[in-house]
């Protein structure tokens, strides 16, 4: 039985109830469901809608129900659309007839609406957990390699060296920001809909304000037809997780690339790579190249989402089921690139010699010349051409560039410039790559970490 049968004299055909259940993959929000009922329960009671006595049963038979879907002996009817006319169901059939005032004064319509928004806030809670952890990993394996250094690469050429430090930090301040959005996020959804009905509230005394309390809201919803037809917040949850999806993809074809025999900077441990049904000596970095495809599927759950919101009227709109699928996906598979990628980091041998080797690329050299001129008092412009026709003459004549500065006298004073390690030291600008200011950027990432620590927490 439909929870509308009384308004209709025939069953729903099987191709629509197909369509239309969501039981399938809805059930996951059990949890948030019973702890929403349990919170309008006692508001009836409060309002006085329920007697004591029945707002003792109903909130007994809401916790026998928990307690079945943990011990997993929780038996889905043939008639359960989905988890929330599950959970009444059953609640009707362990409280008779007290069961049937459960739904008092609420509609399908707030009821999902309150269940997502719960959900979403715990999972932007566990999200924000997982990333700060592969922050706190991506320091310690900095830490650990305090003296490595690597090209840095603009244009994926090489462009200046930086201590490995500093690169897996750069990783570390963009997470920061997808931490900071998402807890943005969850303030922002933290009103509650319970209380919302259909779409126009109720004549029932009910106080949103009183369950919107009991469920750790902020507040209550100021507008009946927004909180029960409003998804903001599912797409904004969507897009800081297909954004952070974006940056890990970064890291991972970083890692890919690391890997590689061409490059050879750095190897996974054996638990986080794969081989080849084929080819013996293979040695796959897969973590990292799913890390890098799991981010097409991010951005497209949310276009996925902002395309079925485009066009809907106020206020609900059955639509709007399609909001779980793409929400449930994205948080699942962040999740798993997040674990993942901590764990490859922790496996990580980073080969500090040939990583070195590259950065001490002479060619990384012809900045510092050119600054220590601007510091004489050559204009940087005619300072970058002089020096931009010394590397020309290194090129044409394959010769190392510390040979041309050597020989040239108007720049030879500079020969010490090429000293290994001497380019690396010399970025001393607050934020810059090399040892002086490490230390300072370390302390402003630890200070970060535990401000959202605590924001996480409350």
């Amino acid at each position: 039985m439909t929870l509308w049968s009384g308004r209709f004299t025939a069953g729903m055909d099987k191709t629509l109830w197909d369509l239309s259940e969501s039981y399938s993959f809805d059930h996951v929000l059990y949890a948030h469901d019973l702890k929403g009922s349990r919170a309008h329960v006692q508001g009836l009671g409060a309002a006085g809608l329920l007697s004591d006595e029945e707002t003792t049963t109903l909130l007994a038979a809401l916790d026998q129900v928990l307690g079945e879907f943990e011990s997993q002996t929780f038996v889905q009817s043939s008639s359960d659309e989905d988890i929330h006319t599950a959970i009444e169901r059953r609640v009707t059939e362990l409280a008779g007839d007290v069961g049937a005032k459960l739904h008092t004064a609420r509609s399908r319509n707030d009821q999902v609406a309150t269940t997502l928004r719960l959900f979403t806030r715990d999972a932007i809670t566990e999200i924000c957990r997982a990333t700060l952890h592969l922050i706190d990993v991506l320091d310690e394996v900095g830490d650990k390699n305090r003296a490595a250094y690597l090209p840095g690469y603009t244009h994926l050429q090489r462009a200046q060296p930086v201590l490995l430090s500093h690169h897996l930090r750069a990783h570390a301040f963009a997470l920061l920001r997808d931490v900071d959005r998402l807890l943005d996020a969850r303030e922002r959804l933290n009103e509650s809909p319970l209380g919302a009905g259909a779409v126009a509230g109720t004549s029932l005394g009910i106080d949103p304000t009183f369950t919107a309390g009991l469920l750790g809201f902020s507040s209550a919803f100021a507008n009946s037809m927004d909180a029960v037809s409003d998804r903001d917040f599912v797409a904004e949850t969507l897009f800081d997780v297909a954004l952070m999806g974006v940056h890990l993809s970064r890291m991972g074809e970083e890692l890919v690339l690391w890997t590689s025999a061409e490059f050879n900077f750095a190897s996974l441990g054996d638990d986080f790579t794969t081989g080849s049904s084929m080819l013996p000596q293979k040695k796959n970095s897969d973590v990292a190249e799913l890390a890098r495809g799991k981010s097409g599927r991010l951005v497209g759950n949310l276009t996925g989402l902002l395309v079925t919101l485009k066009g809907l009227p106020l206020s609900y709109n059955r639509d709007l089921q399609e909001d779980k699928e793409p929400l449930f996906d994205s948080v699942r598979q962040i999740h798993l690139v997040l674990r993942a990628l901590s764990g490859a980091y922790r496996s990580m041998r980073f080969n500090d010699a040939v990583a070195r080797s590259a950065a001490d690329d002479q060619f990384l050299v012809a900045i510092d010349i050119a600054e220590e001129l601007v510091a004489e008092g050559v204009p940087f412009r005619q300072a970058h051409e002089q020096v931009g026709k010394l590397v020309a003459t290194a090129v044409r004549t394959n010769q190392p560039l510390a040979t041309v500065v050597a020989e040239d006298s108007t720049v030879a004073r500079f020969t010490p410039l090429f000293e290994l390690g001497s380019s690396l030291a010399r970025r001393r600008s607050p934020g810059a790559s090399g040892p002086l200011s490490t230390d300072d950027q370390a302390q402003r990432l630890r200070v970060a970490v535990g401000e959202l620590n605590d924001r996480v927490g409350r």
